[in-house]
């Protein structure tokens, strides 16, 4: 069967179907454009006024006008009307199950899906799916990178092509008409994308669980089993790898149905495959015999926590079929992705940070267990927190900042509540200084007044973006432009 044949066998048929796209961002539009070219009729429904929805709209301006016609835009609100006739409703990402234009569809039965469903059911090729509390995009950025230097160097001949997506970049339902049977397609995934789902990739990946977006999560359980959804809808021919050395994600040992692998400190047991450490070495294990990959030295990033995504990505790429030396060649090339303990700048003798991407309170731990180094731990740190809460706990990072953080500069709507749990300024108990800002911006200035030759200024804020922000990329870029421009004062 030819790979287009394949992928028109696999897909459903949306001809005539109507469908109600809730969220117009990226999914959304990417989503609404594979829909509408397919032949459904599409409601683009976004909870925004028409006006701040021009970008989008002329987004799909491209589209013939035959296609164009079977698109309809009902902006501002979420009237559930909309639902009348609907075949199916798609709420974006960001879209909470709570939305009572969703919770109405759910009780009227009519079923609910999402870009990465529907890109699942009709993709030809072998699939990647890596999924966490933190790390997912590092995880598969290099996965990605070991990939594409196995096809470049043709040292792996099984793929033609490599697609990196998901919660990452392009949507890749827009891109699944360029895809073949023998390609291959790694994906981020979110519990928000995960809930929804009922079919699985062949390989998934869980690297850890820890409590994260409960601000979206009616509790930690309801995280949980969105979390687990990516286990529990594979198959027996499928591979679930999970991280050894996290209790959330080993707890969820039991739920894999097909084999598994690992990945963790110690040496998986004797016929299980995955990554590990042994001697200060990176290793695999064919199940049986350790073979070297590089010694941990070599790596490239910052802190313990990226030393567990590289040992993921080592099994991932074992898992695939990916050649070391690939792995060996993408590892020491990886100088991680933007946003995530990303190196800004020397300014003043102090090295800048930005590690916007930290969004939940032990993610901000990471970041400063990654300065734990004999040489760093006698470098004064400020740290600026804050942004938009997620009803997420605090108190292990406050008992962190009293032990290693001098100056603690807090911004955004989170700022009060952190600085509740941190306490007041107290002699001979670090932080030296507790400064409450407007905003991220003048939570930079105020750094600048703090630093010290030799210091480390870290911004991992622990409250997402949304207070004064797109996103954590717009914070990140943000951040690193008022960084530079200190070079001016």
């Amino acid at each position: 069967m030819s790979d287009r044949g394949l992928r028109e066998a696999l897909m459903m048929n949306w001809m005539d179907k109507r469908v109600i796209v809730i969220g117009v961002a990226r999914q959304g539009l990417a989503l609404g454009r594979y829909l509408a070219q397919h032949g459904a009729y599409v409601v683009m429904n976004d909870q925004k006024p028409a006006d701040q929805l021009r970008g989008a709209r002329d987004s799909l301006s491209d589209l013939g006008e035959e296609t164009a016609s079977r698109i309809e835009w009902v902006c501002g609100s979420h009237p559930l009307t909309l639902l009348d006739g609907a075949d199916f409703v798609c709420p974006s990402g960001g879209v909470p199950l709570t939305l009572p234009l969703v919770q109405e569809a759910i009780r009227r039965g009519i079923p609910l899906t999402n870009d990465s469903q529907v890109f699942l059911e009709a993709c030809p090729c072998l699939t990647i799916g890596i999924t966490g509390s933190a790390g997912k995009t590092t995880t598969t950025s290099l996965v990605g990178k070991i990939a594409q230097v196995a096809v470049d160097t043709n040292t792996c001949t099984v793929f033609r092509k490599v697609w990196v997506g998901g919660n990452i970049g392009a949507p890749l339902l827009s891109m699944l008409e360029e895809m073949r049977e023998n390609d291959l397609a790694v994906l981020e995934l979110s519990s928000f994308q995960l809930e929804l789902m009922t079919k699985s990739v062949n390989i998934a990946c869980i690297l850890n669980i820890t409590p994260n977006h409960l601000d979206r999560h009616a509790s930690m359980n309801e995280y949980l089993a969105a979390k687990r959804r990516i286990l529990e809808i594979q198959t027996e021919n499928d591979v679930a790898i999970l991280g050894r050395d996290d209790p959330g994600a080993w707890g969820l040992s039991g739920e894999v149905i097909g084999r598994c692998a690992l990945f963790g400190k110690e040496q998986p047991p004797a016929g299980v495959k995955g990554a590990f450490i042994q001697d200060d070495w990176l290793c695999l294990s064919d199940g049986y015999k350790p073979s070297q990959v590089l010694r941990v030295a070599d790596i490239q990033l910052r802190g313990w926590h990226n030393v567990e995504n590289i040992l993921a990505a080592c099994a991932i790429s074992q898992a695939a079929g990916l050649p070391v030396s690939a792995m060996r060649e993408a590892i020491l090339a990886f100088t991680g992705v933007p946003h995530r303990l990303e190196w800004v700048n020397l300014w003043r003798g102090a090295d800048w940070y930005n590690d916007s991407i930290a969004t939940a309170p032990e993610r901000v731990m990471a970041a400063i267990h990654s300065f734990d180094t004999p040489v760093d731990l006698v470098r004064p740190i400020v740290l600026l927190a804050g942004g938009r809460d997620k009803n997420l706990p605090w108190t292990e990072l406050a008992e962190l900042i009293h032990q290693r953080v001098k100056h603690l500069v807090l911004f955004g709507e989170a700022a009060e509540k952190i600085a509740a749990v941190v306490g007041v300024v107290t002699p001979g108990l670090q932080p030296d200084s507790i400064e409450i800002c407007s905003s991220l911006e003048q939570a930079v200035k105020s750094a600048a007044r703090l630093i010290e030759p030799g210091g480390i200024v870290l911004l991992s804020p622990g409250g997402t973006s949304f207070d004064e922000f797109r996103d954590f990329e717009e914070r990140g870029e943000a951040f690193k432009r008022w960084v530079f421009n200190l070079s001016c004062m």
